[in-house]
This record gives C-alpha cells, structure tokens and sequence, in this order.
C-alpha cells in the first residue's frame, strides 16, 4: 500500500499544475483499492483535488485569479481522449452551442459511442448518452450539431426565425463535410435542409440532390 502511495505521489509530482488525473493511469502500481486509497490521502493533504467521482486535478494558482479549475469542455475532452471513445455536444447543450438560443443548459449531455455515465463538476451536470456509431460518423462542425439537433427537435415545429438562424449556419459549413454529413442523416432532416438550401444562390454551395 505504502509503496502504491509513494509511486503515485512522485509520478503526480511531475505532472503539469491543472492537468486530470484518473485512478486509471496507475494501474500496474498496485491494487484498485490500494490506488484509490492514495489519491485520497494526496486530495486530503492537498497534493491533488477532487474535481468529480474518479476525476483529480494537480491545483493550479494563477497570482490574481486563485485557484483555477479545471474547464467543463477539458474534463469531458480528456475523458474522450483516455477511454478513446467520440463524444458530441446534443439537446439544449447543442442549441446552445449553435447559438438558437440563449439560454445556458444547467445540464451538458453529449452522444458518444462509449459507456452511459453522469457525474457533477461543480454545478453543472455531465450526461453521456450511448447512440449509435453512424449518428457520430458527421464531419462538420456546424452540420453534426445541426443534424443532431434537428434530429430531436423534429422539422415541423420550428419558426421563421428560428428557420433563418439554421439557414445561415448552413450557410458557413464547409461544402464537403455538408455534403458528406446529409448522406448520413435521416430522410427528413435530409428533406429539410435540402428545401433550405434551395434558397441560396450561393455558388459555393455543393449540390447535394
């Protein structure tokens, strides 16, 4: 147990202030029990913090700011980056992220194709939510959040203005990840975005029909 506690207090010694750390990345060193255990004893005596079940942190202290946290975005990124699965912004977080409302979710849910799992960072609730692999296989920025959105807003009740901000993110989607993106989505959403685009004149526009 001793020898677990030393081997994790050294290799934490070397990490970068601000960087996560998982229980995970000192398998080999010990027990489970054993290295749980002993990030525990380290966030008690202040060598790591406890940012959410199973996520540590090395403090980092900015001279005017204090004690800086770890970012929501960085959290869920590494989390992607160490279990190597996709993870994409969906429901209120998405529309928020297009900018088709103001509103800021109080709750981030991400589609991925790893493991179901919530957590808390501070105030903000983490939901990952399982689909399936085609629904994350979208390339564009703009257009894999449209598609996803639409996907679970529906295309029947959605008003002008609301109509007219989609249009214009088209608009500023690559022509080629469009394209390749309404391949994939659902015959309505693909029915929907096509009668969209039929009002540009835009020439950059590929034609996708």
């Amino acid at each position: 147990m001793q020898k677990t506690h030393n081997y994790i207090e050294q290799a934490i010694s070397k990490k970068k202030t601000g960087g996560l750390i998982f229980p995970t990345d000192f398998r080999g060193s010990g027990t489970e029990d054993a290295i749980k255990k002993a990030l525990s004893r380290l966030a008690i005596a202040g060598k790591v913090k406890r940012l959410a079940h199973g996520i540590y942190y090395v403090p980092k202290i900015d001279p005017l700011l204090g004690e800086i946290r770890p970012g929501t975005d960085e959290v869920v990124k590494m989390i992607a980056q160490k279990e190597k699965i996709r993870v994409r912004p969906a429901g209120a977080f998405a529309l928020h992220k297009l900018g088709l409302t103001t509103q800021v979710p109080t709750k981030r849910v991400y589609i991925t194709d790893g493991a179901a799992r919530q957590f808390r960072i501070g105030k903000m609730q983490i939901k990952f939510k399982p689909t399936t692999p085609k629904k994350l296989s979208t390339e564009g920025e703009i257009s894999s959040l449209l598609i996803q959105v639409l996907d679970e807003l529906g295309t029947k009740e959605l008003d002008t203005s609301t109509e007219n901000k989609i249009y214009d993110l088209l608009l500023k989607e690559d022509p080629k990840k469009l394209k390749h993106d309404l391949a994939l989505a659902p015959a309505k959403i693909y029915d929907y975005i096509l009668k969209l685009l039929n009002k540009s004149k835009d020439d950059r526009l590929v034609k996708i029909n």
